[in-house]
């Protein structure tokens, strides 16, 4: 069994108005302190087997002949009857002793024993919304804006760093904060059969905090304190050393560019690592630097012009680009263009992408309130300039780093990214319809896939677990039986507009269920994952239900053909590359008159093109509408 389905931006919850589109979110709290509900959340349950069995079946139908069905039924009544029911009683065992009986479990088989190059493979990047209001691209203006969105994201370090960051709630339910812990001061380190994570952050409660960013530019590595005389520096104290670190580049050979390494297959980065650590002390302190930074700016001479209506330049080189200026492991690098545009790459492995939404939303609210112009004190205090960390590398890392350029360069040039604003409406008018915006996109997808490639499209939605302990996300399928009979329905041209509108109406209830019951804990997927592991841990043969050809083809384990995300109500948009060679990944946002969508694929397929799923997507939208709005008059 493959890596288990995963992907970022679980920002919807129990329903739009509890979360108020999380538009009007509260940044600030000091009522309540960010981490004072840890403790007290629920641990993560463990779902009844019948219902996780039952829930499986439904999903499977819609890939199944009746032959294929017939034999899939036969093969989970036998897993229920027997391996299964003696899984789920050690499964129990181990939730007895744990609040949450997935998460170590998650973060291996998710994430860390993957050895496929992680940072296009499974990180997420995206476009900073920043564009759309003050700051339009514009050249000249890098360092000074940089300067400013640094100490904004410093402010929000020091919001969770001092627990006022105002706890996230669906209603008055809290929910976990714990991935907010490790937004800062964490990196990924490779291993060789298995990578971990690093994570120095302290609250100021619990002790001292790195305090220090990491600063790539043309292939070469800096560093800096953001803190003097324990106060964060101010945008003209940032502009100045971030004016010193280009001014050494400009004009001055490239450097190795080891960051590349972090781009490479994990297991060959580790023997690498080793390498680089056994040449020369100086390489350990160095990569100790990097790992423990606040975060890395990547100072990027690429100007991707982009538009609040066509962001697919941008989104492009958030996934894509020069491998040399970024850090791939570490768990948030700030991509500073040369237009004065601004992105991201992060490791999905720590947290999910909602912990960036909820940074890069603060970032744009605060600019748009002093239209991204600093009014405070010009006063440069007398600090230390930026530290230059030099790796010492041998002919061995040379000719390494050339090959994960090389390797990485290959992969890069097979993504296509389309990420365009549908404008014709939004939000706003899918509420007037009783509709729930999410729903909509989603089934909107399922019928624009039914509709390019004729056949239904296995689909992973994230569905937020974050009401539990230390929980991250659940797996939401929406290609439900509803979902098919309404697409093949929509598809006929002798249906009535009375049998498509109820035939959607029933897609829409079965998807909104289905949601709300994984959102509670009651989904299957990580119950599956969970029996799946206890057989591996006790050593006995992998039971058929997962080597039953059915399992792939409806998803199961990591098999996705659309990895799919909504990443919120904001203006913030991310993006991901394809779970498998002939699939899709769709993140989306939502807002009252838009929905702005990042759609990949990966062009050595034949058969998909991001470009024509989003076109056509374009359509399905209208189709709804249009039915919605018919049956009404």
């Amino acid at each position: 069994m493959g890596a288990p389905a995963t992907h970022a931006g679980d920002t919807r919850t129990v329903n739009l108005e509890d979360l108020k589109a999380m538009d009007n979110q509260m940044f600030e709290s000091t009522a309540e302190r960010t981490f004072q509900y840890q403790e007290s959340l629920p641990p993560l349950p463990v779902p009844s087997l019948e219902g996780t069995l039952s829930k499986y079946l439904d999903a499977v139908k819609p890939f199944a002949s009746e032959d294929e069905f017939r034999n899939t039924a036969a093969i989970v009544k036998s897993f229920r009857e027997g391996i299964g029911k003696h899984l789920h009683q050690k499964l129990l065992q181990r939730a007895k002793n744990r609040r949450n009986w997935l998460e170590d479990w998650w973060l291996d088989s998710a994430y860390l024993e993957l050895r496929m190059p992680t940072q296009l493979n499974v990180n997420f990047g995206g476009p900073g919304p920043y564009l759309e209001h003050c700051w339009p691209p514009c050249e000249g203006t890098q360092l000074e804006r940089t300067s400013m969105i640094v100490w904004q994201t410093l402010q929000y370090w020091d919001l969770i760093r001092t627990e006022k960051l105002a706890v996230h709630k669906a209603g008055n339910m809290p929910f976990d904060m714990h991935q907010f812990r490790m937004l800062f001061c964490t990196c990924k380190v490779p291993g060789i059969t298995k990578d971990s994570i690093l994570n120095y952050f302290k609250t100021e409660s619990e002790g001292p905090c790195p305090s220090h960013v990491v600063v790539m530019c043309r292939g070469r590595i800096f560093s800096f304190d953001v803190l003097c005389d324990g106060r964060i520096l101010t945008p003209p104290e940032l502009l100045r050393q971030l004016t010193y670190i280009k001014e050494s580049c400009v004009g001055e050979p490239e450097g190795d560019g080891v960051g590349a390494l972090t781009s490479e297959e994990r297991t060959r980065w580790a023997k690498t690592r080793q390498h680089l650590i056994s040449i020369d002390p100086v390489n350990k302190t160095i990569l100790e630097t990097i790992q423990s930074s606040l975060f890395v700016i990547a100072l990027d001479d690429a100007k991707p012009y982009s538009t609040p209506d066509d962001y697919t330049a941008m989104t492009l080189l958030c996934l894509t680009g020069d491998p040399t200026i970024r850090w791939g492991d570490k768990s948030y690098n700030k991509i500073c263009f040369a237009d004065g545009t601004f992105g991201s790459t992060c490791d999905h492995t720590p947290y999910d992408a909602m912990v960036l939404v909820s940074l890069c939303y603060y970032i744009d609210q605060k600019l748009k309130v002093v239209a991204g112009k600093w009014k405070g004190s010009e006063v440069v205090r007398d600090m230390p300039v930026p530290e230059e960390l030099v790796f010492t590398v041998d002919d061995r890392v040379k000719r390494d780093i050339a090959l994960a350029k090389e390797q990485y360069r290959k992969t890069c040039q097979d993504l296509q990214v389309a990420c365009y604003a549908f404008t014709s409406f939004g939000k706003v008018a899918i509420k007037k319809r009783k509709l729930h915006p999410d729903t909509f996109v989603q089934l909107a997808m399922q019928l624009t896939y039914y509709r390019q490639h004729g056949k239904p499209g296995s689909c992973y939605e994230t569905a937020t677990t974050r009401r539990f302990y230390h929980s991250r996300t659940e797996t939401m399928r929406p290609c439900t039986v509803e979902a098919q009979q309404w697409c093949k329905i929509m598809l006929n041209p002798a249906a009535s507009v009375e049998e498509k509108r109820h035939a959607l109406l029933a897609a829409f209830s079965k998807h909104n269920k289905l949601m709300d019951e994984a959102q509670k804990g009651k989904g299957f997927d990580r119950h599956l994952l969970g029996l799946y592991l206890i057989a591996k841990e006790e050593g006995l043969p992998v039971p058929e239900l997962y080597s039953d050809p059915l399992y792939a083809k409806s998803g199961g384990g990591g098999n996705f053909v659309i990895s799919s995300s909504l990443v919120g109500y904001t203006t913030v948009l991310g993006a991901v590359a394809p779970m498998v060679h002939h699939g899709y990944g769709f993140f989306y946002r939502i807002r009252d008159d838009r929905i702005v969508a990042a759609c990949t694929a990966w062009k050595s397929c034949p058969e998909t093109n991001a470009e024509t799923f989003f076109h056509n997507l374009c359509t399905s939208f209208h189709d709804i509408m249009q039915v919605t709005t018919l049956s009404q008059l």
